[in-house]
């Protein structure tokens, strides 16, 4: 066999070679991070053996930098390992006391994990285009918690400007409030407005939910209203109406690739009651090629769900907390699916209650349900088969 150990980096990477005798066939060397480095380092490779079926590579998951080779690897049809780094690090320090840490030793270092054969799983073709899923859902993600922001600072600047109409409504967010604020961002605008114009706009964006009795209502209140004139303040909100409104339309488009994506898989999880395209999504794209885990417990580990153990001698940690560690993505979908799993199906709802009664915090409970759910989620994926609800 042909080992390959690669330390990715920004602008070049650092390559070891050596073969199953631990014969040394090409000391670290260093390729830029190009299409010629790349040719550099399969012509390496193939220049020590012929059958690439008896090479194998390992690289760091260094996000974004290691994306391009790890495409060019596979592409090329080498069998690649992509190690998290937490592991490639409690590998180094246990290899040597000494605190050494450097580019060349990491090669090195990830070349000893491939061939220690220390429970790796080789990345599939299946995972490396489950990219675009993890790519689109983490976009999702990013743009839903910008736009909560927003809706904060909306909050905010309304209590100013027109602390009297969130009473008015059910919800600052809904189209026809922001519709309002948008042309009229303040209690003096509101209450000088013209009731027939005042009464159009509310009209057609609650599609007819919002009469002229409304419309009355609302500029009754702004003219007994205590809040400020403040005209800075006035064009801050209307902005920041603006820009909610354009990431709405912007993850709109997102869920729509997102559900195209989902309707080709047909994950048999979306059959779980409360699990929903969108955080069915997330769930896949984070945990990937599920023939990468032997059990349940590799997922919760890898999500961070599983408790941190510490026994030492007579001392035993009996309150152990969730590590939190590896991808923060799949604990937030997997511990945010089981709230509504919890509700929408009893087998998970009377298990909720169960641990409730046992003594625990919501937030504990919910955990424990989680780590069912991901039982669940893994022997569905596994097998194929469909979730049947109990009745």
């Amino acid at each position: 066999m042909i080992y390959a150990g690669i330390d990715v980096a920004k602008n070049k990477h650092d390559c070891f070679i050596t073969n199953s005798n631990g014969e040394v066939l090409f000391k670290t060397f260093t390729i830029l991070n190009n299409r010629d480095g790349f040719n550099d380092l399969f012509h390496k490779i193939s220049s020590v053996t012929e059958d690439l079926t008896k090479v194998k590579v390992g690289l760091e998951a260094t996000g974004h930098y290691s994306y391009n080779l790890l495409g060019y690897l596979i592409d090329k049809g080498l069998t690649t390992y992509v190690i998290n780094p937490l592991h490639t690090s409690l590998y180094r320090k246990s290899l040597s006391l000494r605190q050494t840490k450097t580019d060349k030793v990491d090669a090195r270092t990830i070349v000893s994990m491939i061939m220690s054969d220390v429970n790796l799983k080789s990345y599939s073709d299946t995972s490396y285009h489950n990219e675009e899923l993890k790519s689109l859902t983490r976009y999702r993600f990013d743009k839903v918690k910008e736009r909560a922001k927003l809706k904060t600072s909306v909050s905010r600047l309304v209590t100013i400007l027109f602390p009297e109409l969130e009473k008015l409504v059910p919800t600052l967010h809904i189209s026809s409030v922001y519709a309002l604020l948008a042309e009229f961002p303040s209690a003096a605008a509101v209450s000088s407005a013209h009731l027939t114009r005042l009464s159009n706009l509310l009209e057609t964006a609650s599609k007819g939910h919002y009469s002229k009795h409304t419309a009355i209502l609302f500029r009754e209140a702004a003219r007994n209203s205590i809040g400020s004139n403040m005209p800075a303040k006035s064009l801050e909100l209307k902005h920041t109406i603006k820009l909610i409104q354009e990431l709405n339309s912007e993850i709109d488009e997102i869920e729509a690739e997102i559900k195209s994506i989902m309707d080709e898989i047909n994950s048999p999880i979306l059959s779980i009651p409360g699990i929903n395209y969108r955080m069915g999504a997330m769930i896949i794209a984070e945990i990937g090629d599920i023939e990468r885990f032997d059990s349940p417990d590799k997922i919760l580990a890898y999500s961070g769900l599983s408790p941190s153990i510490y026994q030492s001698g007579q001392l035993d940690g009996a309150y152990s907390h969730m590590e939190k560690r590896g991808s923060r993505y799949l604990r937030y979908a997997l511990f945010n699916a089981t709230k509504f799993v919890c509700h929408w199906d009893p087998t998970f709802q009377e298990y909720l209650v169960k641990k409730r009664s046992e003594g625990k915090h919501y937030n504990v409970a919910i955990s424990h349900a989680a780590k069912k759910l991901v039982r669940v989620i893994y022997h569905l994926q596994k097998t194929g088969q469909l979730y049947i609800k109990a009745v």
